[in-house]
Order: C-alpha cells, then structure tokens, then sequence
C-alpha cells in the first residue's frame, strides 16, 4: 500500500503542468529536462496534447538520446536547441501563432517499469501588436493609409501603435510612442541647461571683475597728497 501511494505521488510530482506564454511571430522554448548523469542518454519524444501510458500523442519529435530522429520531425519548426548531452530537450516552436496554443508533452522514457518522465506544458500564444507605419511631417492620411500595416522595424520618425482587438476606440493616446517627441524633450533639456548656466556663470564673472576693480583702488588712492620737497622745510626754518 505504502509503495503504491509514494507512485502516485511521484506521478503526480512528474506530471506538474507548466505554462509558458508568448506573442504571435516569437520563437518560443518549452522546457523539458532530464539527468542524464544519472539515466544516460535516453530516448525523449514531443507531442501535443495529453501524454499517454506509451509515446506521446500527435507527436511533434523524437530523439535517440543523442540526436532528433530525422523522420521523427512533424515541421521544421520544431527544434531541440539545447544541449542534449547535458539532458536539456526543450522544444523550441519557430514562428508561433494562435493556433499553436494548447497542451505539449515532452515523455523521458527512463528504463523500468513506471520511470518514465512526464513533463507537460501549456502554451498560449496572444496576438502581437501590429505597426502603423505614419508620417513624421505632420500630414493627415487618408483613412486606406492610415489602415496600411507593416512588420518593419519603425525608424525615427514612426509611431509605434498597437492594433487589433486589444485597442479600444477610446483614449488610446497613451499607447503612442514617439521618438520625436522624445529627441525634441532631450534638445529642450540640453538648452535649458545651457541657459541656466549663463544665467549662473555671467553674473559671477562680473562680480569677479568688480571685486578685482575695487582692491585695485584701495591698493593705490587717489587722494593722497604728495610728500613736501626738503626745500620747503629748509625755508620754513
């Protein structure tokens, strides 16, 4: 009875569901890893859907325990872009899109009876904001361009506005990125520090000059009377 209950609980502890999220068009990686130290290389298979008592269900690849099964492979755009000789097979979906949510599998068949590894997890993948590429002069569009969409990475003058089912028809100004608006806040910052420091600078540098001036005339007056020639002084005797 006791042996029974701890294979539950080891089955139960194997098969802890992860969850992964990602946007469309990203490549995302599903871990799944085991020790090979411990088991050797050894066979993994990727599937979709629940994982059943025997390979995996509509599977994705599989692996010899040291390289993918070529004939394995369901797309090119499942890959095993970790180090299988460390035990990390995590699948790496190329691409993704909404369809690709749901269920995987990833099953480590550990030799013996029960041993084998259940690793599920659950992708969702949510719609990626779409790029409005607009003019930076100002211009109004008309309604066909302003509709125009592009994958592009924006440039300087681009507005970055999300798209779709995710934007409402309210206030979305916030939800507006613009580099110009930002370049011209950085030139603004500069010029107002240059300001500043004319304002600080020229004031002192007078005042400087003024002090110089003022020691000046107290280091030579100009009121003193010359000293009387001894001629005088002879006379006066």
């Amino acid at each position: 009875m006791k042996i029974l209950v701890l294979l539950l609980v080891l089955l139960t502890v194997s098969e802890c569901e992860k969850n992964v999220t990602g946007r469309t068009g990203q490549s995302i990686t599903l871990p799944c890893k085991y020790d090979i130290k411990i088991n050797g290389p050894t066979e993994v298979c990727w599937g979709r859907g629940p994982l059943p008592s025997s390979g995996c269900t509509n599977q994705l690849l599989a692996t010899d325990g040291h390289k993918v099964i070529k004939e394995s492979r369901a797309s090119s755009r499942y890959q095993l872009q970790g180090r299988l000789d460390e035990g990390d097979v995590s699948l790496t979906i190329m691409n993704v899109t909404e369809e690709d949510t749901g269920l995987y599998g990833c099953k480590v068949e550990i030799v013996g009876w029960f041993n084998d590894e259940k690793h599920p997890v659950h992708l969702t993948v949510n719609r990626a904001p779409r790029l409005i590429s607009t003019p930076s002069s100002g211009t109004t569009s008309s309604s066909s361009d302003i509709h125009q969409t592009t994958a592009a990475t924006p440039t300087s003058g681009d507005f970055m506005v999300p798209t779709g089912s995710d934007v409402t028809d309210g206030n979305n100004t916030d939800l507006v990125i613009t580099p110009v608006q930002q370049e011209n806040s950085l030139h603004f910052f500069i010029g107002n520090t240059l300001r500043f420091s004319f304002i600080i600078f020229i004031p002192l540098l007078v005042s400087a000059l003024f002090y110089r001036v003022w020691r000046s005339n107290l280091r030579f007056p100009t009121n003193t009377r010359p000293d009387q020639p001894e001629d005088e002084d002879d006379d006066s005797v």
